[in-house]
């Protein structure tokens, strides 16, 4: 493809999202969270006297009272077209990988602590779900993972996720031993407490924690980086997000590892898996008001002052 064809794409891109009207909506709460009930019948109630359909989400607790999309007869992509999910920056990500394969827009409402993807305050929800639903949002274009797991020829997990995917040790207090490769070439065989593989999205999740950098969200890269190290000289690296990344254990240190899915655990490793990461085919679209600013994002949350 070359880069008039890409200028083609986006130009196209765009003029699909001037023209993108929301006429129905589902109302994704926090897992089965009643604490949010307020709120949704709030916007419930907001939406609806501005002529919008709404629908709850699965994960909503079910004494909201609500049609469920699941009992509207249709399939999820013909029901929706805008997701709100109400919550944490936890709750975006749960939605996120539940509607992968949908290629639905999602807006956050913030009822959590950081709020990087939620990034509506609940305080201003109802001045900025006006600002979007008169036309004046972007949507940013955020890119995923695919992870499988597998053992000798055989899969035993595939998932997809938003931030990262993680190994990390055991109950033991020794390190564990990871061998990777990156599009076919050794890397290093690195002895830590496991490894973290993010997306720039994730970049402010764990990976920061192990001091990985601050990707801007819509670079096309891939966060490599190793928790804690016995090596002071193996640091997080920034691949680009066409690399695969596979990862081989070679030593657990005599306690089952662990394999965690944007911070769930996913899976207790043995000693024999290996994880192959790439990233995915499908995006999670945000949408965000024109008067979103990611930098003052990071500075109030990260209080940089």
């Amino acid at each position: 493809m070359t880069i008039l064809d890409l200028l083609k794409r986006e130009q196209l891109e765009n003029n699909r999202i001037k023209d993108m009207e929301f006429h129905s909506v589902g109302l994704f709460g926090r897992y089965q969270d009643s604490a949010v009930e307020e709120t949704i019948i709030f916007l419930q109630s907001l939406l609806k006297n501005r002529g919008l359909e709404v629908f709850l989400g699965d994960p909503t607790a079910s004494e909201i009272e609500g049609i469920r999309v699941e009992n509207s007869g249709r399939p999820l992509s013909d029901t929706i077209d805008v997701g709100i999910v109400v919550g944490g920056d936890g709750t975006m990500l749960n939605v996120a990988r539940m509607l992968a394969d949908y290629d639905l827009p999602l807006i956050g409402i913030n009822l959590g602590r950081l709020g990087f993807l939620t990034d509506i305050p609940a305080e201003s929800m109802e001045q900025k779900l006006d600002e979007i639903l008169s036309g004046d949002f972007s949507i940013e274009k955020r890119s995923m993972l695919n992870a499988s797991v597998s053992q000798g020829e055989s899969i035993i997990v595939e998932c997809t996720a938003l931030n990262d995917i993680f190994l990390s040790k055991g109950a033991t207090g020794r390190m564990i031993e990871c061998e990777t490769t990156i599009g076919g070439l050794s890397v290093a065989c690195t002895r830590s407490d496991g490894i973290i593989v993010a997306t720039p999205t994730g970049s402010t999740a764990y990976a920061l924690s192990v001091g990985g950098p601050i990707l801007h969200p819509l670079l096309p890269a891939i966060v490599f980086a190793p928790i804690c190290p016995h090596s002071l000289g193996q640091r997080p690296l920034v691949l680009d997000d066409q690399s695969i990344i596979e990862i081989r254990i070679v030593e657990l240190a005599g306690a089952d590892a662990n394999f965690f899915v944007d911070g769930l655990h996913s899976l207790a490793l043995k000693g024999d898996e290996t994880i192959r990461i790439q990233r995915s085919q499908n995006i999670t679209r945000l949408v965000r008001s024109k008067s979103h600013n990611h930098y003052a994002t990071l500075s109030t949350k990260l209080g940089w002052g």
